[in-house]
């Protein structure tokens, strides 16, 4: 540890300065003494430093939207050499390379935070030793030693022996509870974190090495944090749950605000701002209309979620426009209406039934008129019989007509035959 120390010695005075100063300030409300004070410092402490690392989660975010525009090629990465993992890879590091692409910048503010998180906890250690250190004399030391955050002193550890505690004023008992709640606690916020990121705010329809490590990373931290918990100072865990919360806060603001293509989130984003069009008749807000015009200037390639806010705002009449605001169109009305005369109608496809019995009653009228030409051949013939057995001239040898027609022959008149055949 003392290593440890050495290496973030340069930050241990800031952080040091930083507590003190937010003491006096908390101090001259609660009282110097108190836990309060002391706490609410800490406190303050890691809401300054994650205000300072804004721009830093500002490029995290950057780097996960441009991680969400490579989805579709990673997909088709995926799919070219779904056979042959390393080489999937190796396609997939070079995407990195070429789009400038970091995965593992969603890590930045963790690594960022990491030297005052150390500074912090040698702070804590030198006042559970009884050591000054930085800004922190000897009276700041004493006063530090005597604050209680309920009932567990503020450099307690929950794997401290009882004549420690005791030396600190607290008993075994308080401390071990009050810090494995706060273990649980911490815990429990950085599993619902990730969790949340990974079940809201992710395309599920592509899988990629970084949301494997995502899913990897949702439970591995969780229990480091765990393990790593019980040898925290009570100092230490106050702040990372504070950071912990605070993390969980933003990123639920992110989604809430500016979610992933693709994911859930995007789909009740996007529900709630059509609700909101559909009161007011336009889109208010400079965000909600920077999402509107990102949708509009995808073009054919939108996915399914914005395709069907873009039919829900033609449901209405409405139309997204280039710079992010929606305007009335007839073209939208007709369509939503059903395109009145300009929209074909099929006729409706009869069922197997009914075509069976229209082509029974078209059969039975066939018959019937072939029935009709029947009889009028039939008594036309019959007219035609007893003309032939009217009696002929004589020396007029008889007509083929006469004759009855040989089965297989042509009844009618005959040609008489070639002289030759005869």
């Amino acid at each position: 540890m003392d290593t440890i120390a050495s290496l973030f010695s340069f930050i241990t005075t800031p952080v040091s300065w930083v507590i003190v100063q937010f003491h006096k300030l908390y101090g001259a409300i609660f009282g110097d003494d108190t836990g309060w004070a002391w706490g609410l410092s800490i406190v303050s402490l890691v809401v300054l430093i994650r205000i300072c690392l804004i721009p830093l989660f500002v490029k995290q975010i950057k780097s996960t939207r441009n991680m969400q525009v490579l989805q579709p090629k990673m997909k088709a990465i995926q799919e070219r050499y779904k056979n042959d993992k390393q080489r999937q890879s190796e396609e997939m590091m070079k995407l990195y390379k070429e789009t400038g692409t970091n995965p593992l910048s969603s890590c930045l503010p963790i690594l960022a935070q990491s030297p005052f998180f150390f500074a912090l906890y040698h702070v804590l250690s030198a006042i559970a030793s009884g050591k000054t250190i930085g800004v922190i004399d000897q009276p700041l030391l004493d006063s530090a030693r005597q604050a209680h955050i309920f009932g567990a002193p503020l450099a307690a550890k929950f794997m401290d022996s009882e004549e420690k505690v005791q030396a600190l004023g607290a008993s075994l008992t308080d401390v071990r509870v009050v810090t494995a709640i706060m273990i649980v606690m911490m815990s429990a916020s950085q599993f619902f974190t990730q969790r949340q990121l990974m079940t809201k705010n992710v395309d599920l329809t592509v899988k990629t090495p970084y949301m494997q490590q995502q899913k990897m990373l949702m439970y591995i931290f969780p229990v480091i944090f765990a393990v790593m918990g019980i040898n925290f100072p009570v100092g230490v865990l106050v702040y990372w749950l504070t950071t912990n919360v605070w993390t969980m806060g933003q990123q639920m603001y992110v989604i809430n605000q500016n979610p992933t293509p693709g994911s859930k989130a995007q789909d009740q984003y996007l529900g709630r701002l059509l609700k909101s069009v559909t009161a007011r008749g336009e889109v208010r807000g400079r965000t909600r209309r920077n999402t509107v015009k990102r949708i509009v200037a995808k073009g054919p390639d939108r996915n399914d979620i914005e395709r069907k806010f873009i039919t829900g705002l033609a449901k209405l009449g409405l139309a997204a426009q280039e710079d992010g605001t929606v305007a009335k169109s007839d073209t939208a009305v007709a369509e939503a209406e059903g395109g009145g005369a300009q929209k074909r109608h099929q006729p409706k496809r009869q069922t197997k039934a009914k075509r069976q019995t229209g082509a029974a009653t078209a059969g039975g009228a066939k018959d019937s008129d072939t029935a009709d030409s029947g009889s009028k051949t039939s008594l036309e013939k019959r007219d035609a019989s007893q003309d032939d057995d009217k009696p002929k001239a004589a020396g007029k040898p008889a007509s083929g007509s006469s004759r009855q027609a040989k089965s297989g022959q042509r009844k009618g008149p005959q040609r008489p035959k070639h002289p030759s055949k005869k």
